[in-house]
Formats: C-alpha cells, structure tokens, sequence
C-alpha cells in the first residue's frame, strides 16, 4: 500500500470513529424533550392505573337509532379498554410537531384554555383538541376527529370531565356514513361512580 493511500483510509477511520460522539453532542435525545403538544396518553394510562385501582361503576346512557335512550350501571370496567377510543385524538406524535396551531387563554375562572388546531393541508385525522386545565389539574378535554374518503365518513366529538384530578364524565357523539349505506349517528356518555 502506498503511504498517501494509508494516511488517507487512517484518516478516515479516525473521522469514522468520532462521528457518532460527536453528532450524538449536535442532535438532542428526543426522549428528553419536552412534549411538542398535550401528553394525552400519560393522561389516559395516569387515569386508567388510578380508575383500575378504585374500580368504580359506572353508569353509562346510550343513545338509540330509533331515538330511545338506554341507561345500564356497569359494576366492573377494564379502564385501559374503555378508554382507548380517546387515544384517537393524540396529537403528541413527533411526525406531527409543527403542524398543529396552539391559543391559550386564561379563563375568567383562573383555568388556562388551551386549543390545538390543525393547518391548513395537514392530514390528520384530529381536527381541534382543546384541554382546560386549573394549575396541574385537567377539568376538560374535548377534541374533534374526522375521517373522510371514498370508503366512509366519520366525524366524532370526544369528550372528557375531570372533577379533583380524576375522570367523573366522559362522552362520544358523532356519524359514520359508509359508501352504499345510510349515515349512522350515534351519542354515549357515561359517569364515573
């Protein structure tokens, strides 16, 4: 081997070899940044450990294609399961950082309002979310989800209440109209015992 040809591949090593130091120094662990918007789903498995533990019933209403309200007290609820739906409308993904606009307002209260709006040309299926918070305790969260293409339409309003830090009503109302059939609207709300 010629001497240019070894100074230039031990040069390359040693670049090859500090490169991953120093870059790791140049771009942040992302698992210690701060959340981008609201951390809903430490909310929800915060919510779902603590609502596990107590086991409370609840007392859920459902409205009826024909109009009708059905009301039923369910005495043992798997929190995790009765609360995925709710996941649908987390916005605190890293592929969605920046496409999200966000308003605060204080409230007459003292509770921060905070509303998350989707841009303009984003594809997201999370239109608005808005959380109310009093210092470190959430009161509510609602947010907007739709979903249209070819196939079907859908369009759901979740919503949860919070009394002293801890789920007390949480609601879903919304449509699906699927291509060929009749749109279906559909309301459920239920209270924490």
């Amino acid at each position: 081997m010629h001497k240019s040809t070894r100074v230039l591949v031990a040069g390359l090593l040693a670049l090859a070899a500090c490169g991953p130091g120093d870059t790791a120094r140049v771009r942040p662990n992302p698992a210690n940044q701060k959340p981008a918007y609201f951390n809903l789903l430490a909310l929800l498995n915060e919510q779902s450990t603590l609502l596990n533990r107590r086991q409370p019933s609840v007392e859920k209403q459902v409205l009826l294609r024909d109009g009708n309200q059905e009301i039923t007290r369910v005495p043992k609820t798997d929190w995790e399961k009765e609360l995925q739906i709710f996941q649908q409308a987390d916005i605190n993904k890293p592929a969605l950082r920046g496409l999200y606009a966000v308003d605060s307002a204080t409230l007459t209260s003292g509770a921060v309002r905070r509303t998350y709006r989707r841009l303009p040309g984003t594809d997201h299926p999370v239109e608005q979310l808005t959380v109310v918070s009093q210092g470190t305790k959430v009161q509510t969260i609602t947010a907007n989800v739709a979903q249209d293409n070819p196939l079907v339409y859908s369009a759901k309003t979740l919503e949860m209440s919070y009394r002293q830090g801890q789920l007390a009503i949480y609601r879903v109302t919304g449509v699906q109209k699927l291509i060929l059939f009749d749109s279906v609207r559909y309301a459920v709300q239920a209270k924490v015992q």
